[in-house]
Parts: structure tokens; sequence; C-alpha cells
């Protein structure tokens, strides 16, 4: 008799566990987490069956494989790459039936940088805060996969969404990201917050699930020092002394100590965990209304 559970054969460079994440703990220092492309983790679950909050995998460029210990339907998101069953490819984007004991293999992103994975009947590890999210910061909710790692998978409620391939957005070639400025912008010179909202800036390579690092021009300060630290939202521009911005995303620390020159709007986040290394990123000011 086969078991509800997936078994990692290849965990890939990084897989973690996501769901909507762990908000409203931030006054116990515990950040939000969850997946940082929320539409897509949404959508997988939903072409599976699962409730929008079910735990799926976020893979990290070159994916992961997996083996079933019983059938399931698997829908693979986010990041487009190459999806085989037993070395038969099959459809991305869309349910997919993977039999009990087939190999499931996940592979490299041919754009954008995060896949997700969604199981029917969601991953059901124990949770923590009310989250199953893997938290890169503080360490809480389960580790990040690794080979031989078991997953617990949790009953169907749902059939699976009957439709041959899902409609989602492709990895941005710029990233546009509309921002509301302050609550610090008062900390930088009139050039600094004409060079923040005109010119180009570039996705670094040092960026994780934390933030989403730049390079590009440098901002000028007009105040010296450090501010004692302060609450962080995620999506806050946080401004380290190197002067180039850091946009906070979902595994953000709660406090901070670097001015905060702007806000992303929510909305545009989902965007900024497709962008690769060497994305062209734009901050476009939106005034409060």
């Amino acid at each position: 008799m086969t078991d509800r559970a997936l078994a990692v054969v290849r965990s890939g460079m990084l897989t973690t566990l996501q769901d909507r994440g762990r908000p409203g703990h931030a006054h116990l220092g515990v950040p939000r987490s969850g997946a940082l492309d929320g539409p897509a983790a949404a959508l997988v679950n939903r072409l599976v069956g699962n409730a929008p909050g079910a735990a799926v995998l976020e893979t990290t460029l070159d994916g992961c494989a997996l083996r079933p210990r019983c059938a399931v339907t698997v829908a693979v998101g986010g990041a487009p790459c190459p999806v085989t069953v037993d070395g038969r490819p099959v459809a991305w984007g869309a349910p997919v039936p993977v039999p009990a004991g087939a190999l499931l293999d996940v592979g490299r992103a041919v754009s954008g940088l995060r896949s997700y994975v969604a199981v029917s009947g969601g991953v059901t590890v124990e949770p923590v805060l009310g989250s199953r999210s893997t938290d890169l910061l503080s360490g809480l909710g389960p580790p990040p996969l690794t080979d031989g790692a078991v997953l617990p998978l949790g009953a169907p409620t749902e059939p699976h969404a009957r439709v041959d391939v899902a409609p989602q957005p492709a990895p941005p070639a710029e990233l546009i990201l509309r921002v509301t400025l302050g609550p610090r912008d008062g900390w930088f010179t009139r050039e600094a917050l004409r060079v923040f909202t005109s010119r180009t800036y570039r996705v670094s390579s040092a960026s994780n699930r934390i933030g989403l690092r730049t390079e590009g021009p440098a901002l000028e300060r007009a105040v010296p020092g450090e501010l004692p630290s302060e609450g962080m939202v995620l999506g806050a521009v946080q401004v380290p002394p190197d002067g180039r911005p850091v946009v906070f995303l979902a595994d953000h620390p709660t406090t901070g100590g670097y001015p905060v020159i702007a806000v992303v709007r929510t909305g545009d986040l989902a965007a900024a965990a497709q962008a690769v290394p060497g994305t062209p990123v734009r901050f476009v000011e939106v005034r409060r209304r």
C-alpha cells in the first residue's frame, strides 16, 4: 500500500517550502516569509485543486527532482522550465498526472529565476506560527530541501483544473518598480532623489529571498550618521553605506538602521522574484493620493 508522501531525489540549488507566509508577527522579530512570486504559487495550487494557501515547492534556477509514493497531480509554474515524468516531456503550466514511483524532474529555468511545484493535497509538514514556509533569515519552518528528504502530502480535496496550459506572465526583461518616496527620503540629497527615480540600475547576483540588491549609481546622503533601528516593511527600499538600493523581499529583517528612501508597491514584487542578475531595474515614483 502506498502512502501520501513525496521523496526528494534531487533538491537543486535552493528549494524551499512556501505558502502565504506568517504575516503579523513582526513585533516578535519574525519576518513574513512566504512565496516570493505569490501569484505563481496561487496559480499552480489552483491547477491541482489545492486551496490558495497550500504549501508548494519554490525552486531556484535549476529545479528539483521528486518521486511521489502515491499517484498525484502536479503543476509547475513561475519561471518557465522543462518538465519530465520518467524522462518523457510533459506540460509546464498545466495539471499533470504522475503515477506512484515515477520520477518528476523539474529542469533548469529557461527564463526567470524561481519555479513553483504544487502537488495535489499540498505538502503538510508541521506549521510554525501558522505557516509551513521556510524562512531563511530566522530559520523558522522546515529547512531547505535536501536529497533523500521525504515530505508528507495531504489528501486532495478538489478535482484539478481542466485546462491545457494556463497563461502566466513572462519573467521581466526590465523590472519596473513603482515606489512611494519615504519615510526617510529627507536623508538624501535632491540630486540623489532625481538619480533614484530616473537612472537605470541592474539586479545584483548577491540578491536572495531577503532582498533584491542592485548595482548602479550610488545615492548621496544629505544627513550623516545612522538611524536607530526602526521597523521595516515588505518592499522597503533601504540604502546601505555603499549607496546602492536594496529592495526588501519576503524574508527581510523586521528592523533596520539604514534609511529607507522609498517603498515598492506590493503588486510589483512578484516580478522582482523572477528578475535574474543583470536585469535592468527602474524605480518609478508614484505620488501619494
